[in-house]
């Protein structure tokens, strides 16, 4: 009886040994499924999401992030200048793992809230620091001037006046690799063309694109390109009006016209982020770094919706010059000295 009354007992304890063993092994896998997302905001330039232009596409290609990177995604509009200090702040309160400035006006602001705060990641759309990024920040830029160059293309071969408008947003930078992009496609079409030249000094006020624009067709312009953000709103409209060509900008912008948009030079903000945001979600950063995104790497391209008023002929050109441009066959100018030597060596 007394031998029975032990087997029993160390078969009792073997079994609550057993029992507690593997209740410690199933502690650890409930840990796995409250890993945290990783946090990506934005914010924007004053033009705001709904802009339908680079901050637009900036937000699409941070909500593509959320739907197939599970990231967690979110937003701040700017209404002025004075709101990028605040809203960068905001997110830094909000313990985001990464915080873009959607423009080159942020670049300051940026910089200075990076240096405030060395462990919070920062990247910044249209500008670059140069030898001088900061660790914690990307710097991305565009070469606005190759998609630029074939829709000016496009323009040169389609006008039938020989007259070709550009408006232009703020007279910066980033909108001389459009200007002179679109100036040498242009002439590369139709080296005779008369190009007209307008610069809105705002990115915002679409009456004065309308206005700019209403000029151009009066002189004889059949065709208007902008890169001017909002401001293009207006040239768009005016184009709709007289039944006449605009080219647009950023985005496909087709739907704000679709019989009167020729065709878009597409600057793939979207693509860009969507790429920092994959890489940081494999565990990348490149801190103190440039990335430019170009043709050859899908960071700019025409609008697919080219092809609705477009003949196939000029397309298969195009579709030759952009394989020439992404060889290094053709070079596009970004600047008004590049495009000097630019016609030079291609307008003889």
């Amino acid at each position: 009886m007394k031998k029975s009354f032990i087997i029993i007992m160390m078969l009792t304890l073997m079994l609550t040994l057993l029992l507690v063993g593997c209740g410690k092994k199933a502690a650890p896998a409930q840990k796995t499924d409250s890993v945290k997302p990783i946090k990506i905001a934005l914010v924007t330039d004053v033009g705001g999401v709904n802009d339908q232009s680079f901050n637009q596409s900036a937000w699409e290609g941070l909500s593509r992030a959320q739907k197939d990177l599970g990231i967690k995604a979110s937003y701040i509009e700017s209404k002025q200048d004075a709101d990028y200090m605040p809203n960068l702040e905001t997110l830094y309160d909000s313990k985001n793992d990464l915080i873009w400035g959607i423009g080159f006006k942020m670049a300051d602001r940026v910089l200075e809230a990076a240096k405030q705060n060395p462990n919070q990641k920062y990247a910044i759309i249209d500008f670059s620091y140069g030898d001088k990024t900061p660790s914690n920040v990307i710097g991305v830029l565009f070469k606005e001037q190759e998609a630029s160059f074939l829709v000016g293309y496009i323009a040169g071969k389609m006008s039938k006046t020989g007259k070709i408008g550009f408006v232009g947003g703020m007279d910066v930078p980033v909108i001389h690799r459009f200007q002179y992009g679109f100036d040498a496609g242009v002439l590369y079409a139709n080296p005779k063309a008369k190009i007209y030249e307008q610069y809105a000094e705002s990115f915002t006020d679409a009456a004065k694109g309308k206005a700019i624009a209403n000029q151009m067709y009066k002189n004889g312009a059949d065709i208007v390109f902008h890169a001017a953000g909002g401001v293009g709103d207006g040239v768009i409209e005016a184009a709709k009006e007289k039944n006449l060509w605009a080219i647009g900008v950023d985005r496909d912008q087709s739907d704000l016209a679709p019989n009167n948009v020729l065709t878009s030079a597409m600057k793939r903000v979207d693509n860009a982020i969507y790429d920092v945001a994959k890489k940081m979600k494999n565990g990348e950063f490149d801190g103190g770094k440039t990335l430019t995104y170009g043709l050859k790497d899908g960071g700019v391209d025409i609008a697919p919706t080219t092809k609705k008023h477009v003949p196939q002929s000029i397309l298969d050109e195009v579709s030759k010059i952009k394989a020439d441009i992404i060889s290094g066959k053709i070079t596009t100018p970004s600047s008004k000295d590049a495009f000097n030597k630019w016609k030079k060596n291609y307008l003889k």
